[in-house]
């Protein structure tokens, strides 16, 4: 079902680039520009066009609220309560606090802590449900103490945005919810519109035309990531259980037809056992058609000499999920440098992360995660420096300041010091 291929005659260069952002740029451009110029008005259009869909209000009401919570199941809110304790319990240990040092000769010297005041979380939808995102994005900035939060998602064919999603952001503590997606969505929390507030920083994954609008919009406001299709890249030894593994492999395989599904194993066996076991599971699962694309655009079983061989290839595909099934596991973490999250044994399925773990799903895709990291408290928040000289303690620096400046060319900086200098000679 996969193909089985020695690592030595497997290119990876083949999955760089899968994203040709040239041919929509000139349309999420001018989507951007009509949200910029025309508001809500341009929201409107757009919703109409590419949702299929005529509303007449962007934000969520209150009654839409209590609807959503009259359609879902009493066993979904029980999950959901589940899932935001282990959320909320993971990020709170990632909470910096601001700290003050104090040096000789009178300095003091700082760090200050400031979250973001107001975030945007996209969260895909329109046919389909992702609460877990919304959990994903939300917990984290409210734990890292942004003050307000405002979700988008596209509306459903009714004109409204799917219930699970709507209870999710409810409970997550989302502050406001519209009811638009897409390139457009983003350009609102970039600029803001007639009825969206611009917001600091946009989290949270989306198809093609908005991770284009994310890149496009990027420094005027600030962005998480460009997400691509999701990964995984299973190590596993003889020891691994064939079943298990395909399985992992499959659920990430069913995301989309460019997702990137790799099994990396010196073991030739488990190999062939793993084909086997995916062809059987295959039969059974509702997304067969997209599995079958996945596994052949953007998949392999990479046969290595051996585990440490293994694990120089996961550094260099620097996956989004990256499991481990071999024997002593923990004795290989160090072997790790690049990695979005790391399952360590056959009961930590990245299907636990995806919902229920704790960390966020968020994760870097398409080799970023060499320089990214998930998503996280640190991710909402500020660092400011904070300096304080006494005259005694300028006094002791001023020569090398002033030789610096001098060096650089950039008298005002030395003179800065010089006039201080003079006024006080340096009497104490």
């Amino acid at each position: 079902m996969i193909k089985i291929i020695r690592v030595e005659d497997y290119s990876f260069k083949q999955n760089k680039n899968f994203m040709n952002y040239s041919d929509l740029e000139p349309q999420v451009k001018k989507i951007i520009y009509d949200v910029k110029i025309k508001g809500d008005k341009a929201l409107f259009e757009y919703t109409e066009r590419f949702d299929g869909v005529k509303i007449s209000r962007l934000e969520v009401t209150q009654e839409e609220f209590d609807d959503a919570f009259r359609n879902v199941e009493e066993i979904f809110l029980e999950t959901l309560k589940t899932a935001l304790k282990n959320i909320r319990r993971f990020h709170e240990k990632q909470i910096i606090s601001s700290w003050q040092t104090y040096e000789e000769n009178g300095i003091i010297l700082g760090q200050k802590i400031t979250p973001l005041n107001r975030i945007g979380a996209y969260i895909p939808g329109g046919t389909a449900a992702y609460p877990s995102s919304v959990l994903m994005t939300v917990v984290p900035a409210k734990v890292a103490g942004v003050r307000e939060v405002i979700v988008v998602s596209p509306p459903m064919k009714n004109g409204k945005i799917n219930p699970y999603t709507l209870v999710a952001a409810h409970e997550a503590g989302a502050d406001k919810v519209f009811k638009i997606g897409g390139a457009q969505a983003i350009a609102a929390l970039a600029y803001g519109s007639d009825t969206i507030p611009f917001v600091d920083k946009i989290v949270g994954p989306g198809n093609i035309y908005v991770t284009l609008a994310k890149k496009l919009v990027y420094g005027d406001v600030d962005i998480d990531m460009l997400a691509g299709p999701s990964e995984i890249l299973v190590i596993a030894d003889e020891s691994a259980n064939p079943s298990f593994v395909a399985s992992d492999l499959l659920s990430q395989a069913e995301h989309d037809v460019l997702a990137a599904v790799y099994l990396v194993t010196p073991s030739y066996k488990l190999a062939r056992q793993v084909n086997i076991e995916i062809e059987k599971q295959i039969k059974t699962l509702s997304r067969k058609d997209i599995i079958v694309k996945s596994l052949k655009n953007r998949s392999a079983i990479l046969v290595v000499e051996t585990i440490e061989k293994a694990f120089e290839v996961a550094n260099q595909v620097a996956p989004e999920h990256l499991e481990l099934h071999i024997k002593n596991p923990f004795d290989y973490i160090d072997y790790i440098k690049n990695a979005g999250a790391i399952f360590i044994g056959p009961y930590s399925p990245e299907a636990l992360g995806d919902y229920l773990a704790g960390p966020s799903h968020v994760l870097p895709t398409a080799g970023s995660a060499r320089y990214y990291s998930g998503l996280g408290v640190k991710d909402f928040i500020k660092h400011s420096s904070i300096i304080y000289c006494s005259k005694k303690g300028l006094k002791k620096f001023s020569n090398h300041i002033i030789k610096f400046a001098e060096i650089e060319g950039l008298d005002a900086h030395a003179n800065s010091i010089k006039k201080r200098e003079e006024k006080d000679k340096w009497m104490f």
